[in-house]
């Protein structure tokens, strides 16, 4: 394995769910939850669909980032739409990786991006404010329960010592 390679692979510390999240319909209220069963076509009571998207997965750490380039003092985890909401682990660095969250396994696949309504959500400028920030869509490897609190880690190679 080359440096570059051992360096992508290499994480400093596990992250956790901050928050989570479902859409029960397409334009539905994001109805806020402690815990979900992720199942293989994703959260229980989530609109979503099997496969490369069947989750979203977002960065804790950007939601201040997006709120400032809109001016606000603070944005909830519910305006974004996305299912978990996942504090001090980069998911950026983890395309295409295994994670386990809770009891679930799920692998990063593609990048979430913004969609229009964020621009009614968010007010007049939020589509542009998510690019770079909207998080990622996972696919589910292995069923089972997450928790608000649970930890989020990378599967195999990397795990710090």
């Amino acid at each position: 394995m080359s440096d570059l390679h051992a360096m992508i692979a290499r994480w400093a510390q596990p992250g956790r769910v901050d928050w989570i999240g479902v859409r029960p319909a397409r334009m539905a209220d994001m109805q806020v939850l402690d815990r979900v069963n992720i199942t293989e076509s994703g959260l229980e009571g989530d609109r979503g669909r099997a496969g490369k998207r069947a989750v979203t997965l977002m960065q804790a750490e950007h939601v201040p980032v997006i709120a400032a380039c809109l001016g606000r003092a603070e944005l909830g985890p519910e305006m974004f739409r996305r299912n978990i909401l996942v504090s001090g682990l980069n998911l950026n660095g983890l395309k295409g990786r295994e994670v386990q969250i809770g009891e679930a396994i799920l692998r990063i696949t593609t990048i979430c991006a913004p969609c229009s309504l964020m621009e009614r959500l968010l007010d007049h400028g939020g589509y542009a404010a998510m690019r770079g920030h909207g998080g990622w869509c996972a696919e589910v490897v292995r069923p089972g329960m997450v928790i608000c609190g649970d930890t989020v880690a990378p599967v195999g190679a990397g795990a710090p010592t």
